[in-house]
């Protein structure tokens, strides 16, 4: 048994041994690296292992077959107390700047696949872990091991690209019909010829030989023939037990049987974390090698409890290779649903006894352990039982048949018999790491030679709270023919025999419902063409429901090189990897959450309203300050200056003070000695509510009530009404936008340090404008803004995000600092982050259109309404670029429309890339489907047909040519073969009846530019050192847009000298006063003329100099100079355009200019479950002349993939009572590697100037999330084919995102039909409709 002595930890990190003296069980990996051993590289990005940004590498040197074992996980999840023995490999141990790069670091710099960089290293890892153990990878390798790796900048293709090189395959598509350079891909053999983003040929091999080695110790350590001895650690608030033996763990449950048992973490982990679920003492078994054994005997295979999900997977592949292949049918289907199951780094962690025991109703492998008649052995102190894993196991939710004081101790999974067929099928919002919709699992014994059902078992999860089994439609099918005949009478039984009720917690129940017919009609095909293939039956077999296309191919990125007269030190116009790629790959680029603590820092942890409506009646901090560490409670009346931020003239609160007006708004925040404490003491905090009657979540309650903000805006050109009166035709429709969360990949982050005299504050922040936050802190503290200073090095993401929510974040914060004179640290968790500081707006549209019968459109009427929240934030503003946009390519002469923000209470939604374009446009742009729909005609055709052709005016009087647009629209019809895929979709269509293909063309017009002007303007500050070196100041901030590349890029134009030369350390208000927001894709263009002016005045300096020694260096120059006492600093200004409109007259130049772009895409989806694939997408964008093509084509690809998931998949969730359910990565799903377009290929339009923007370059950072659309648009293609066989025509209602449930149950299917919608009103919803 175990000693009441602390026990020591031993293991390694990066090859240096750690030992810890009784280490607190609650430690994470994560936090003992980041703030124990300060390795910063590994980040945090939501604490649940479901970003892979945590990501390491974890090695154990296993004693039984004496080879190392190498896998990725998620050092979030990973408690450091069961490290006992192991070595860990952080990013820093991969490969540094200081000393030598390793390969899969440069790979991924240089191929341009890091941008903000903060999921750089989780990239990284995953990618070095794989090829520790798979030195030459396949692109499906690669493609799993970053299948759990979310990035929300590059759009996935630049990152494949790099690590691509590693693969030794033959040139991928090239032996396939479908090659991305193909003929038919309207490419040819000159793109070999183009410039390329980057030169494999300089990549430093892959060098297995260099890896750090496994510590000799911990060999010694694992093959000592000794038992394991027994580790007890005892922490804060918890106590964790490791015993040595399986006698000593039963004897441990015996004694306490309510301590869970810990494995992977994976379950214990979240629900401590997110749940708030408390255990004081826990009992890890990981040192208990019977738990870890498989045995193979003549029935089949028992494996142990212990063992991780992938460990389970390599022993079925193993015995799928051996074994005969009528005894493998379960095998198979527990390695399909295994594949599928989490992230690598999850498969990794999870132990499979785990996975069992927490009986999630949506589990993936329990449905097909039930269907398959295995058994799970379980022992106690006492005795040793065998229980079924059938439907009796599955007691309740997350409750089963296992006593507290027994323990699982392995699994047995038989062996399947001739003529017994297993099938598993499975239904995710995502096609990779997400938790299941609807999972199931079928097994099918047939009598020998026939089709008859023999005995049959049907077991599904994710349709009631526990996995279940379908015994009536079994019972219905025994002794039947397997037919079409025979499975049509039971789909009713099934449908009856698992009723969900429309409150069923999830939501989705038509959808789920639908769902359980769906996927059972998936195995009657499967099992059809088993049938058929054994010789069982001979009939004829309808198509096989075959798995949706999933290679990735290489793709192309062109654009126009470098005059061959230009300098070679000239770097504007080429291919330059971002400035920071290579210490962002190596995790030493330093992040907000990476500055270390100054001495007596404190940590900030905020309280939040759990009402959405209501007035506070009470606060009582009384047992918050009690909590051990926590120094004080920080409320609205300690707030020594403004107490609210005013917009548009609305104030809102830093901190409620009377009332709350949505869930999650701030209402105080505890300050303390630690992270866990300030959580500790902020969970402490008691707020007595008194609700109010009737808040508003939805839009249509809001215009019910007429509840807005003001000023709403209204334009209109041409006369609307009559024009109506005159046309062929007349269509009124709608559509209705989710809402999106930022996710940037790190949360917000702010540090408030009080200098110690006459009142100053240094702020570093990540934040897209650091004067904005200035500002705030200075008007909070009732400082002047001298006494402040911000600093922002870099943003871990942002995308409008960081704008006004960081503002009143970091005055909370500076509060808590002026309070306690001590810095103070606040990092937003995951969750707090969603629930606090919203994101974009989701838009309700109503459209009225008149056209003619040839397909011209004559008139448009829109109305907009957006979902603002509690707070004005900038939702006026993006009703104005609504409207300002409304018009998109087309010259519609008669068009109106009207914008409102709606004041609801939800919270406040905010600036999100592209700020209310890519709402607005798809209303259009669904309007133009609906005319062609209504028509008959190809919709290609009514958009070409109304676009603006010559000098034209906007319906704001805004003169342009749209000769550029033109262009685009005609080049990416040539680049995808428009016509030809058409005609191959249509072909296809007639031949599948369950798939369809669908193909889409989009195009945009983007202004550029605030069209508030004053925030056009821009500074710069450039120091020239006497060694020739260059800093560099401007008042962008570097998000991973690459401004601080570009800006390196113009000074070594301006200057005459090499991009080394030039460095830019950060942006801060005290080089750089007065600056304005990194937004409105109008940063370079600004920052970048600023650069240019001081660097001018300081090369107009020099001239003397230089043409007094036009044979010196510029380092000789510079000495010079010096010496003759010239000023080597120089400011640079801006102006920037005087943008205005007049909403009175309706009249205006809002914008500098315009970008324009046009995408074409092509899906394929299964009309039976709404899964879809982007089979091939290209973009074809006018951005003038780039200054930056790899970033530019990164930006392009990151916003179109932004636009996608917006527009597909991201699916924000509220409740009833306004609580937003979709609070992190496990339940808010934004586009992953397996979303990414198997050929995604951009081409930038050639020889394009523009004279409105530094060297005729054009702003890039939004337009592209738009083109995302093209994605839906070819959707509701392939949906529309569907319902064509369905007997359907015309236009139809899809609303946006098109995830996989509208577009299943929009294509109408025969099982579609079987199903219908609850009546709306007749229940109370899991979910409200935002």
């Amino acid at each position: 048994m175990s000693s009441d002595k602390p026990s020591s930890l031993l293991f390694f990190v990066n090859g240096k041994k750690v030992e810890e003296q009784n280490p607190d069980p609650e430690t994470t990996l994560l936090s003992y690296l980041r703030d124990k051993l300060r390795l910063t590289g590994t980040k945090y990005g939501c604490g649940g292992g479901a970003c892979g940004a945590c990501t390491v590498m974890l090695s154990r040197y296993q004693p039984r077959t004496k080879t190392l074992l190498h896998v990725s996980a998620t050092a979030c999840l990973l408690p450091i107390c069961q490290l006992h023995g192991a070595a860990v490999t952080t990013v820093e141990g991969v490969g540094s700047t200081k000393t030598r790069l390793h390969p899969v670091q440069e790979r991924i710099a240089k191929a341009n696949g890091s941008q903000c960089g903060f999921c750089t290293p989780g990239m990284v890892m995953s990618m070095y872990t794989l090829l520790r153990t798979t030195p030459q990878p396949s692109m499906e390798d690669i493609r799993a091991a970053l299948a759990g790796n979310l990035c929300r900048c590059t759009g996935y293709r630049p990152i494949l690209d790099g690590y691509r090189t590693f693969c030794q395959e033959t040139n991928c598509c090239q032996l396939k019909a479908n090659c991305c350079q193909s003929e038919e891909s309207g490419t040819d053999g000159a793109e070999h010829d183009k410039p390329q983003l980057f030169d494999k040929g300089e990549f430093q091999p892959l060098d297995p030989t260099q890896e750090l080695i496994f510590p000799p110790e911990l060999i010694l350590m694992a093959e000592r023939n000794t038992p394991p001895e027994t580790l007890s650690f005892c922490g804060e608030n918890m106590s964790l037990i490791c015993p040595g033996s399986l006698e000593e763990l039963l004897e441990l449950k015996t004694k306490h049987p309510e301590a869970p048992l810990l494995m992977g973490n994976t379950h214990l982990g979240p629900s401590i974390k997110f749940k708030g679920v408390v255990h004081t003492l826990m009992i890890s078994p990981f040192r208990v090698q019977e738990l870890f054994e498989v045995t193979h005997c003549p029935e089949g295979v028992r494996v142990g409890a212990g063992c991780s999900l992938s460990e389970l997977l390599t022993s079925l592949q193993k015995l799928i290779s051996e074994r005969p292949s009528e005894q493998s049918e379960l095998f198979r289907a527990l390695t399909k649903q295994l594949k599928n199951l989490g992230s690598q780094q999850v498969r990794n962690m999870a132990s499979l006894g785990g996975h069992i025991m927490s009986a999630y109703p949506n589990s993936d492998l329990n449905p097909v352990f039930a269907a398959g008649n295995c058994k799970i052995y379980v022992a106690s102190a006492s005795e040793r039982r065998e229980l079924p894993l059938n439907q009796e196991f599955f007691v309740s939710f997350g409750k089963t048949l296992v006593r507290p004081e027994e323990v699982v101790l392995s699994v047995f999974i038989p062996f399947t018999s001739k003529g017994e067929l297993v099938s598993a099928l499975r239904h995710a919002p995502r096609k990779e790491s997400a938790f299941s919709t609807v999972t199931c699992a079928m097994r099918v014994l047939f009598c020998e030679g026939s089709s008859v059902v023999r005995d049959i078992s049907l077991f599904y999860g994710g349709v009631a709270p526990t996995t279940v089994k379908a015994a009536r439609t079994c019972q219905a099918l025994i002794n039947q023919e397997w037919s079409e005949p025979a499975l049509s009478r039971v789909y009713d039984v099934l449908l009856e025999e698992l009723e969900l009720p429309p409150s069923a917690p999830g939501g989705k129940v038509q959808f789920r419902r639908v769902l359980t017919l769906t996927l059972f009609f998936k195995f009657h095909l499967e099992l059809l063409h088993k049938l058929k293939h054994m010789g069982w039956i001979s009939c004829e077999v309808p198509e096989k429901p075959l798995a949706l296309p999933s290679d990735i191919q290489p793709s192309v990125q062109h654009f126009q090189s470098v005059s061959k007269a230009q300098s070679f030190h000239d770097a504007v116009g080429r291919p330059v990897m971002h400035k920071a790629a290579l210490s962002q790959a190596t995790g030493e680029a330093v992040y907000c959450d990476d500055l270390p603590p100054t001495q007596g820092e404190l940590y900030l942890a905020l309280v939040t309203s759990s009402r959405a409506y209501a007035n506070i009646k009470g606060l009582d901090v009384s047992a918050a300050l009690l909590v051990p560490g926590v120094v004080d409670v920080i409320t609205a009346q300690d707030i020594p200056g403004k107490k609210v931020r005013s917009d548009f003239g609305y104030d809102e609160d830093l901190l409620a003070q009377t009332q709350v007006l949505c869930i999650g708004q701030m209402v105080c925040a505890v300050v303390a000695d630690t992270r866990a404490h300030a959580k500790s003491g902020a969970a402490a905090v008691r707020v007595q509510y008194e609700e109010l009657p009737d808040p508003i979540f939805t839009i249509e309650e809001a215009i019910e009530r007429s509840s807005y903000y003001e000023p709403r805006r209204r334009i209109e050109r041409g006369n609307v009404t009559e024009a109506f009166k005159s046309v062929d035709h007349i269509y009124e429709g709608g559509i209705r936008l989710g809402g999106q969360e930022h996710f940037y990949m790190e949360t917000q982050s702010t540090l408030v340090v009080p200098v110690g005299e006459d009142r100053e504050f240094h702020l570093y922040v990540s934040t897209q404008w650091p004067t904005s936050t200035q500002v705030a802190v200075a008007e909070t503290l009732s400082i002047p803004s001298n006494r402040v200073v911000c600093h922002v090095k870099r943003v871990g993401g942002a995308f409008g995000g960081k704008v006004t929510k960081t503002a009143i974040l970091t005055a909370i914060t500076a509060v808590a600092a002026w309070k306690t004179n001590r810095a103070v640290r606040c990092v937003l968790e995951r969750g707090d982050d969603m629930l606090i500081t919203g994101g974009r707006h989701p838009v309700l549209a109503k459209y009225k259109v008149g056209f003619m019968n040839d397909g011209r459109i004559v008139a448009a009427d829109l109305e907009y309404f957006a979902n603002a929240g509690f707070s004005v934030d900038e939702s006026p503003l993006l009703g104005e670029k609504i409207l300002l946009h409304m018009d998109n390519v087309y010259n519609i002469p008669h068009l109106r429309g009207s914008a409102a923000a709606c004041h609801t209470n939800l919270r406040s939604n905010t600036a999100f890339r592209g700020f209310g374009v890519p709402q607005c446009l798809l209303v259009v742009e669904n309007m133009v489907t609906d005319v062609a729909m209504t028509l008959g005609m190809p919709v290609d055709q009514v958009r070409e047909l109304n676009m603006y052709r010559g000098p034209s005016l906007t319906h704001y009087q805004m003169e342009f040519n749209p000769e550029n647009l033109l262009l685009c629209w005609d080049e990416c019809k040539r680049r995808c073969a428009y016509d030809s895929r058409h005609r191959a979709v249509e072909q296809f269509n007639k031949q599948n009846q369950w798939k369809k293909r669908g193909t889409a063309i989009v195009p945009i017009k983007y202004g550029i530019a605030f069209a508030e002007g004053f925030l056009n303007q821009a500074a710069a500050l450039v120091h020239i050192y006497k060694d020739g070196s260059v800093l560099v100041a401007h008042a962008g901030a570097e998000m991973g847009q690459g401004v601080h590349t570009k800006m390196q890029q113009v000074a070594s134009r301006e200057l005459h000298i090499p991009i080394s030369k030039i460095y830019i350390s950060e942006t801060s208000t005290s080089t750089v006063p007065n600056t304005c927001p990194s937004a409105a894709s109008f940063g370079t263009d600004a920052n970048g003329m600023a650069v240019k002016d001081a660097c001018q005045t300081l090369i107009q300096r020099l001239q003397p100099i230089m043409q007094k020694n036009p044979e010196g260096s510029w380092e000789s120059w510079v000495n010079a100079a010096f010496f003759d006492k010239i000023s080597l600093s120089s400011t640079g200004y801006y102006r920037g355009p005087d943008l205005h409109m007049d909403w009175e007259k309706m009249e205006g130049r809002p914008y500098s200019y315009f970008t324009y772009g046009v995408c074409f895409s092509e899906v394929e989806l299964d009309c039976l479950t709404g899964d879809y694939r982007t089979l091939r997408t290209d973009i074809v964008m006018d951005i003038g002349r780039s200054i930056n093509p790899s970033v530019d084509i990164g930006q392009i690809e990151g916003a179109f993939m932004q636009g996608l998931g917006l527009y597909t998949l991201e699916e924000l969730k509220f409740g009833p009572s306004g609580l937003l359910y979709t609070r992190g990565p496990s339940q808010y799903h934004i586009p992953a590697v397996c979303d990414t377009p198997l050929s995604f290929n951009i081409y930038l339009l050639p020889d394009s100037e523009n004279p409105h923007a530094i060297y005729s370059s054009k702003g890039i950072g939004e337009p592209s999330v738009f083109l995302g659309s093209a994605v839906f648009f070819a959707i509701k293609d392939a949906v529309s084919a569907a319902r064509s066989d369905s007997g359907l025509s015309g236009p139809f209602s899809l609303d946006s995102p098109a995830t996989a449930e509208r577009a299943c149950l929009t294509a109408a299917s025969t099982f579609t039909q079987k199903v219908p919608a609850s009546t709306a009103g007749a229940f109370k919803p899991w979910a409200l409709e935002i």
